[in-house]
């Protein structure tokens, strides 16, 4: 595979990463007070952002397409949010209903209402149907879509904003579009000249075939790219196939979906999230139904507590699920998921398991869990261009049995458990970017484990959390024959307060996501858990912690990248003598 190291440690804050991509999904913070001004809302940095991580940064088309929206049809004092089917629209009103009384609303505020506003057009059902509320509930469906993950795509509002224009005879068709152009409107079409300079436009009668094949390669049941048959990824359970594969417009749609279908079956249940997880994992657990039970370590001492508690009839509680992550971010521990597994047998609950950072080509934790979920935003795509997310269900297994049974069938309410919603031209993208994932992932496997390898080695370096050495007894247990340890880790330095100079010096793209064919960095803590470092602190997750998701780079780039950061860090005594 021939790879270029893209300079994207050049970009300025603000920039999309990757550079001149309409729908990329970071953007670059490239400074540790970037950062900060990022998460305390400084006007430098969210007035010039144009891109940024979708579930969090409204993508500027689907902004447009709102305002046009919110003028047409919004009464005086509302404001408007975009979801893909009725269904989810209809859950976004209830949960904005349901969040005024937990966050202790009295005064009165206008109703919440939801209209369907662009035909369902897409074969799926996927459309565009708006929720109006009054402007003080903005921050409450803001969280409904960070969580969920099931807002409209930006793909499919530039969709609906040609379809407007076109009706409106605003402007003639786009056929080409200078990268830099500022006109927002024109450039709503700029992404098909894009792609077709790189010969990657595709017709959309093709995304049905996508989306088969797409599920195909999550099963496992065919090879990437000039691979044979032979070469596909063996996921371990007897009879899976692509039927078993259900897609998501992204990963936390995959868990959120996951935890509302298994709530239905026992409402009066929580689950447990087990270890510390990405944080929206955590809001959904806790945000919808009765709660949650957190065991943030994911330790064997947590899982004896567990278990403790679970065969204690005094304290028995009936627990719905246990979500973990394998491994876990950002600190990289691996949960002992058989264990798990023997527990969930006994004690009748099931075992979700976000696969996402081990990725399935380097891990095999299928067979233990009831249903795997994984964002093929992240490494499956490895371009930054696309969001989608997957979740696969073991038959063979009690709530995978179930879980299937109510995806492919209708709720009491005659509602079906499962609505496609991932955009046709997303479906495209994701099968052309992942027909390579298993050569790059092998690739990434590679120059990560020698980078870390040779960071932990460095004077100045405290701690490297990397399932090489974070329970690698765990992780060795699931990991495929010759398969590696992925591509992220999380550095910390002997002097803690060191980490914004050495972050400002990295010489890779800077921002939010993991899994790109770049390398990229963030300070995870800052990003994730700014309003909150104590409570993150004491699950070890220090407020200095750098994450670092490795891409394609050769590792003599990778090297003198690191090295250079490095040596931004000023001496103390101690690393002085070692550096001798």
């Amino acid at each position: 595979m021939t790879t270029r190291a893209p300079l994207f440690h050049a970009l300025r804050a603000t920039e999309s990463i990757p550079p001149s991509t309409p729908h990329a999904v970071s953007v670059s913070l490239p400074t540790w007070q970037d950062n900060i001004d990022y998460e305390e809302g400084a006007a430098r940095i969210h007035d010039a952002m144009k891109s940024g991580y979708p579930r969090f940064f409204i993508h500027t088309s689907i902004q447009r397409l709102a305002a046009r929206y919110l003028k047409q049809y919004g009464g005086p004092g509302e404001k408007v949010i975009l979801m893909a089917s009725a269904l989810v629209a209809r859950r976004c009103r209830a949960f904005v209903l349901a969040q005024r009384t937990v966050t202790g609303v009295t005064e009165a505020r206008g109703e919440v209402r939801v209209m369907a506003l662009s035909p369902d057009t897409n074969a799926s059902g996927i459309g565009v149907h708006a929720v109006f509320f009054p402007e003080a509930d903005w921050p409450l469906a803001k969280a409904f879509w960070q969580h969920t993950g099931d807002g409209i795509s930006s793909r499919l509002a530039e969709d609906r904003l040609r379809l407007i224009r076109a009706n409106d005879n605003d402007t003639p068709p786009v056929t080409v579009c200078s990268s830099d152009c500022d006109d927002e409107e024109a450039c709503a079409d700029g992404e098909s000249y894009v792609e077709m300079r790189f010969g990657r436009n595709l017709g959309l009668q093709l995304a049905d075939e996508a989306k088969i094949r797409l599920r195909q390669r999550i099963a496992g049941v065919i090879a990437e790219e000039n691979c044979t048959c032979q070469d596909a990824v063996d996921r371990g359970v007897p009879g899976l196939t692509e039927e078993h594969v259900y897609l998501f417009p992204c990963g936390m749609s995959a868990i959120f979906n996951t935890h509302r279908i298994l709530l239905a079956m026992h409402p009066e249940r929580k689950s447990v999230c087990f270890g510390f997880p990405y944080i929206d994992t955590l809001k959904i657990l806790s945000k919808f139904g009765p709660g949650c039970h957190f065991l943030g370590y994911a330790t064997n001492d947590e899982l004896d507590a567990l278990e403790r508690q679970l065969s204690n009839p005094e304290t028995f509680e009936r627990v719905l699920a246990v979500f973990c992550e394998f491994p876990g971010n950002p600190l990289l521990r691996s949960p002992d998921v058989q264990r798990l597994r023997e527990l969930a047998d006994r004690y009748d609950f099931a075992v979700i398991v976000d696969e996402t950072v081990g990725c399935f080509s380097n891990i095999q934790v299928l067979p233990w869990a009831d249903a795997v979920v994984s964002s093929l935003t992240k490494v499956f795509s490895g371009d930054s261009n696309v969001m989608g997310g997957s979740l696969v269900v073991n038959t063979n297994r009690p709530f995978g049995a179930r879980l299937k049974q109510a995806l492919d069938g209708k709720d009491s309410d005659g509602c079906p458990g499962y609505e496609d919603l991932l955009w046709s031209e997303d479906a495209i993208f994701l099968e052309r970017n992942s027909r390579t994932f298993s050569t790059r992932v092998a690739r990434i496997n590679k120059n990560t484990e020698a980078l870390c390898d040779y960071l932990r080695a460095h004077p100045k370096v405290a701690n490297v959390y990397y399932p090489k050495y974070v329970t690698p007894e765990v992780y060795d247990k699931f990991r495929r024959p010759h398969a590696g340890y992925g591509g992220l880790f999380s550095i910390l330095l002997q002097s803690p307060e060191s980490a914004p100079s050495f972050f400002d010096a990295l010489a890779c793209a800077k921002g939010p996501s993991l899994g790109t064919n770049f390398t990229l960095a963030c300070p995870y803590t800052l990003l994730a858990h700014y309003t909150e470092l104590e409570w993150a602190a004491k699950y070890g997750v220090d407020a200095h912690l750098v994450r670092v998701s490795v891409g394609l780079e050769d590792l003599e780039t990778l090297r003198n990248w690191f090295d250079a950061a490095l040596a931004a860090v000023p001496d103390t005594p101690s690393t002085a003598d070692a550096l001798r």
